[in-house]
């Protein structure tokens, strides 16, 4: 088993960490947030992510985990050092690989011989090449490894993936991170770094360009009369199509797609093509959050002067307690603009946000449909579908109900005298 030093203890980090621990190698978290180490050293765990708490207490408990401060105390002792910090969207919509660079020049001199810097954060086009030349050390090869993790099932996405992409021009540092992974049985594709760095963006925003479509399919669907549940069913049966990522809803977000997929047209734009297409991707994400304002705004009615809507779900997917770049919170945005009051409440949020100050989050589900004319499904959390619905109807005022993403039942709901409009229904 091989000592991995895993430099950043963000969502990225702390999954890989975890996961390499679990599968047995030493690991040496390290982040240059004091507070943050001492709570990882005490167990808690920052982000919500089904499995993770177990298996970082499991790691801790082996003795294979371990948290630090600071990248060289981590670095120093391991022979694979994985790079999982953040590379944020910049002004024209490029990755910023300024926290990358100064994570390389700050191991750069400590590395041992012979060690293997490997990039798991997304980098653009050339990253590899860059982090080598901050290094400075040409005794130590450089690899991409990209992730292809979904918050919510990333622990079981890592240990169970689809494929393990490596890039590397070294084919021995190749063969040696691929040995990481003996224990997972997956597909391993070693290619060059380009290829590696391209194929992380392409997936994201391929990913990113079928959920636009079947947005745009399911408003063809209202306004020709289609059920876009009953399309999606009968497109997904085709093994060419699949079923995954055709579920309509409020618009996409998070804190990949969005990002990775701006950034592919500006590398893009950069090597001289116009990726028209991508651009249109984006445009009709936009386009959505627009069209469910407008459904929710609609419901409420003209005058919308002390008229308040109660919104279920603030994340930007269910399973995680992630805000950033949330269809809901997009929404939010705009009807507050409108004039309306909006309450809101998600399981995996307990206090305000900073995005939208305006926004009054609630404890509980019924308290966020008091006295509320209109309630907006706008996360697909399960439990949802559970509640009581007649509790629902006596705290609110109206009976307008827009599910963004179509997850309750309209005949039920219709029978306790509520009005239901869905996504391309």
């Amino acid at each position: 088993m091989a000592t991995i030093a895993v430099i950043g203890t963000g969502y990225v980090g702390l999954t890989t960490g975890a996961c390499f621990a679990h599968l047995g190698h030493e690991v040496i978290c390290a982040d240059i947030d004091p507070e943050k180490v001492d709570r990882l050293k005490a167990g808690e765990i920052p982000i919500v992510e089904h499995g993770l708490e177990r298996i970082v207490t499991e790691g801790v408990a082996s003795g294979n985990l371990r948290f630090v401060l600071g990248a060289v105390t981590a670095s120093k002792e391991a022979e694979f050092h994985y790079l999982c910090v953040p590379t944020p969207q910049g002004e024209d919509g490029a990755a910023d690989l300024s926290y990358l660079q100064a994570a390389a020049a700050e191991i750069g001199p400590v590395l041992p011989n012979n060690s293997v810097v490997v990039n798991k954060s997304t980098v653009p086009v050339g990253s590899t090449e860059v982090v080598g030349r901050v290094l400075g050390r040409r005794d130590v090869a450089v690899v991409s490894n990209p992730e292809f993790l979904r918050e919510g099932t990333a622990v079981d996405d890592f240990l169970n993936p689809d494929r393990i992409v490596i890039g590397s021009s070294d084919q021995e540092a190749a063969i040696r991170v691929a040995g990481l992974y003996s224990k997972v049985r997956a597909p391993i594709m070693v290619t060059d770094p380009i290829s590696a760095e391209t194929i992380k963006y392409a997936a994201n925003a391929f990913l990113a360009s079928k959920l636009s479509f079947i947005n745009a399919v399911a408003n063809l669907c209202e306004a020709v009369g289609a059920d876009v549940n009953d399309v999606v069913l009968g497109m997904g049966y085709d093994h060419r199509i699949g079923k995954e990522f055709l579920h309509p809803g409020p618009g996409w977000g998070g804190s990949c797609f969005p990002k990775d997929t701006v950034a592919l047209a500006k590398i893009a734009e950069d090597a001289g093509y116009d990726f028209s297409f991508l651009r249109e991707v984006l445009r009709v994400n936009d386009e959505q959050f627009d069209i469910t304002a407008k459904k929710i705004l609609d419901a409420v009615g003209p005058d919308v002067a002390g008229k308040r809507v109660g919104v279920w779900g603030l994340t930007f997917k269910a399973g995680t307690d992630d805000l950033r770049q949330s269809p809901s919170l997009e929404v939010i945005k705009r009807l507050i603009a409108a004039g309306v009051e909006v309450s809101g409440f998600d399981p995996a949020v307990s206090g305000p946000v900073a995005d939208v100050p305006e926004l009054e989050v609630v404890q509980d589900a019924y308290a966020a449909v008091k006295n509320a004319d209109v309630l907006a499904v706008l996360t697909e959390w399960d439990d949802f579908r559970w509640l009581d619905f007649d509790q629902v109807a006596e705290q609110m005022i109206g009976r307008a109900v827009v599910d963004g993403r179509n997850l309750l039942d309209s005949h039920a709901l219709k029978r306790r005298g509520f009005t239901y409009r869905g996504v391309g229904r």
